[in-house]
């Protein structure tokens, strides 16, 4: 009877761990993410460029719509990976981005910090989150700090997350709480 209960506890956790990793799976599909990203040069620096997935929610499209605009914030590490010794952080960069809703223009506003504050008007909601997740061509590093054949690492972040709001107005608006989110460090190595 013991070795019974034993199994049928053992099938039980193993059951359950099954049905979490499902979980995790699933919850794992939407959430945000650094992708597609590339690491190319111009004349002079070096470029990335990338995308973010899955960061939009229906709770910030509900708040954009209400006159609350969203900010994402990209982090980007470049560092010179050193064969047994502590890697070189060469670079470290933030920048954001931001989509308001020009409610009688009926117009989505995208601005990009990295471009000088560039902004983008569309009348489609699709097109501003392409925009708003969107890295273009950012400038990490002059080349002329880099070595030929050096080894390096590129790291990328985000978050997304509302603009501060004073304390009373978050028991009037619940859905701020989702709107706390950030992606996991997306790493690409490569060769100069």
């Amino acid at each position: 009877m013991r070795l019974r209960f034993h199994h049928l506890l053992f099938c039980i956790i193993l059951s359950f761990a099954a049905a979490q990793t499902v979980l995790c799976q699933d919850t794992e599909m939407s959430r945000p993410l650094v992708t597609d990203i590339i690491v190319t040069t111009s004349d002079t620096h070096l470029l990335l460029f990338g995308e973010l997935r899955n960061s939009l929610t229906k709770e910030m499209v509900d708040g954009l719509h209400s006159g609350i605009p969203i900010t994402f914030t990209f982090f980007v590490e470049l560092e010179k990976k050193e064969p047994n010794w502590l890697d070189e952080q060469l670079a470290a960069l933030s920048f954001s981005h931001s989509l308001s809703f020009d409610t009688l223009k009926n117009l989505y506003v995208v601005e990009a910090e990295e471009n000088k504050n560039k902004k983008r008007s569309t009348a489609s909601l699709d097109e501003a989150a392409a925009i708003l997740n969107e890295i273009n061509g950012l400038k990490i590093i002059e080349l002329s700090r880099l070595e030929p054949e050096g080894a390096y690492r590129i790291r990328v972040k985000a978050d997304l997350f509302k603009k501060n709001l004073p304390m009373s107005l978050h028991t009037f608006i619940p859905f701020i709480s989702w709107w706390d989110l950030s992606t996991d460090w997306y790493t690409v190595e490569f060769t100069y």
